[in-house]
């Protein structure tokens, strides 16, 4: 110790000048036990915190929150996703094959920036094709997405292949435009009301806009507005319009009843509502594989095959004894969209519509019937002299859809290759006063061309790009809308017309291509 009070360490050292940094360390550990014991205390308080936070994990793996009615969406679709308790509703019969079910993981962000707002879906990392197939080759069946990234990977990324496919800038923009028309009248409870649209508009912009359908389809017609967004690459969780798509959704699983039927059931074509809104549901559980939306799609889907007719197809109704290929051809297409969700589907349903399907098609002619064998398409009361039935083959495009979608090779199916050459002859013309305008039959002759490929693809497609590209209104609120004229735009009304006009513009990209057809 100095005279000043300090400890003389110099003192202490002056034998060992060329002492190591250790020496010097090892030396005061020695002369300060107290330090040792902090450090020996400090490591048993870490022991134990980690015990708890690893317990504390493990209590949350097993136990789920549970999330409250009064809990909003957009919580839950922000933050961490949280699986409601939702009970599904078991079909009667047995599933006899099981789907697997991928998990998958949540995005890591909730919207894309500007620069990348038509920009590639990620997609599903372990699928061994670029085709959203289903089985364990690289081709096997159509399903949702296409392009690069695996099963629902190519809606927003199929851009890049847009003009190599048929498309290219100006459909689009048509997309684009009419997307954002029907942002711009949704409800604010997430709907898309038929007859009242309208009071969703600007009257800043201009006349509001006319075209109303009828009321009983908000359902239906909200289950195609959505797919429009969806089809665009659009979820819950990321794109331009997450918030609408959000809406929508949760507006669609408040009208599933306790059966999972979406929607009313007074009037006798509520399947119509049904099968469009179990469609819609099961892409947005398939693009995301959200807790969220699983029982509700499941429950939907359960309902689908609680309706179909043993051994045949759908019409009017749970089990009418009647069938059409008309609801059949939703109704496929929702059952295609759940197996391609992971979802539970039995596989002989498809079979079942594939054999109305060659029932009700013309082998000579390749003309698929409504509820007879080759029969012309049906019009509602009033209708048929203004838009006659010989003007469309709106029911050899669904026809051949359900085949596809039942697994047929569009390149080897002499039935898919007649469809088509049938719908090459009564190509899209913009043509209403001369009865020429059925979008119904623009929108699944489009699907199911797009997917047979060839010349009779090209001509449709050039022709069809032309009557739907320069009629989308440019006009204050109308505009990205579409005219609801047509054999059915009276029930539909202007939501019907823009959104079954837009897929009819996403199709270069909402469904891949089977076999690579070209």
């Amino acid at each position: 110790m100095s005279n000043d009070g300090y400890v003389n360490y110099e003192s202490g050292y002056h034998h060992h000048e060329s002492a190591t940094f250790n020496d010097i360390l090892v030396e005061q550990l020695r002369n300060t036990p107290w330090l040792l014991i902090s450090l020996a205390i400090h490591v048993v308080i870490a022991l134990i915190l980690l015990y708890i936070s690893t317990d504390s994990i493990d209590r949350q793996k097993v136990n789920p929150f549970e999330v409250s009615a009064q809990d909003t969406l957009e919580d839950e679709m922000i933050e961490e996703e949280v699986e409601e308790e939702t009970e599904e509703i078991k079909p009667e019969e047995e599933v006899t094959e099981e789907p697997v079910i991928k998990d998958t993981e949540i995005s890591d962000h909730n919207e894309t920036d500007n620069n990348e707002e038509w920009e590639e879906s990620k997609g599903e990392e372990d699928q061994i094709s670029d085709k959203p197939f289903d089985g364990t080759q690289t081709n096997d069946a159509i399903g949702l997405g296409g392009g690069a990234g695996g099963a629902f990977g190519g809606r927003r990324g199929g851009r890049r292949n847009l003009r190599a496919l048929g498309g290219g800038g100006k459909t689009q923009r048509a997309v684009e435009r009419g997307l954002e028309w029907l942002s711009n009248h949704q409800s604010q409870d997430g709907r898309w009301d038929c007859d009242n649209f309208m009071a969703n508009g600007d009257s800043k912009k201009g006349p509001l806009c006319d075209g109303k359908g009828i009321a009983m389809y908000d359902v239906g017609v909200t289950g195609l507005a959505l797919l429009a967004f969806l089809g665009a690459g659009n979820t819950h969780r990321e794109g331009p319009y997450k918030a609408t798509v959000r809406k929508s959704l949760k507006w669609l699983k408040g009208q599933q009843d306790a059966e999972g039927c979406f929607g009313p059931r007074g009037d006798p074509h509520f399947t119509y509502n049904h099968g469009i809104g179990a469609l819609a549901m099961a892409e947005a559980y398939g693009m995301t594989r959200s807790g969220i939306w699983k029982a509700t799609a499941q429950n939907g889907i359960n309902f689908v095959m609680k309706c179909q007719n043993p051994y045949k197809a759908w019409r009017y109704g749970e089990r009418p004894g009647g069938n059409d290929i008309s609801v059949s051809g939703w109704m496929v297409m929702a059952l295609k969209s759940a197996k391609m969700s992971g979802l539970d589907m039995n596989d002989t349903a498809l079979q079942w519509a594939h054999d109305f399907c060659k029932e009700m098609t013309d082998e000579e002619t390749g003309r698929t019937g409504y509820t007879k064998r080759g029969e012309r398409p049906v019009r509602a009361e009033g209708r048929l002299e203004q838009f006659p039935a010989e003007e469309s083959e709106s029911l050899t495009g669904v026809g051949m859809l359900i085949r596809i979608f039942a697994g047929e090779d569009p390149k080897s199916s002499a039935m898919c290759k007649a469809g088509s050459e049938l719908c090459a002859k009564r190509l899209p013309v913009w043509a209403p006063k001369q009865g020429k305008v059925d979008m119904y039959y623009w929108y699944y002759a489009t699907l199911s061309m797009f997917q047979v490929g060839g010349s009779e693809w090209t001509a449709w497609n050039n022709k069809m790009k032309g009557a739907i590209i320069d009629h989308q209104r440019e006009d204050g609120n109308y505009l990205g809308s579409w005219d609801n004229c047509g054999p059915w735009g009276e029930d539909g009304g202007r939501v019907y017309s823009t959104a079954v006009m837009t897929l009819c513009m996403e199709v270069y990209y909402r469904y891949g291509r089977v076999f690579g057809t070209k």
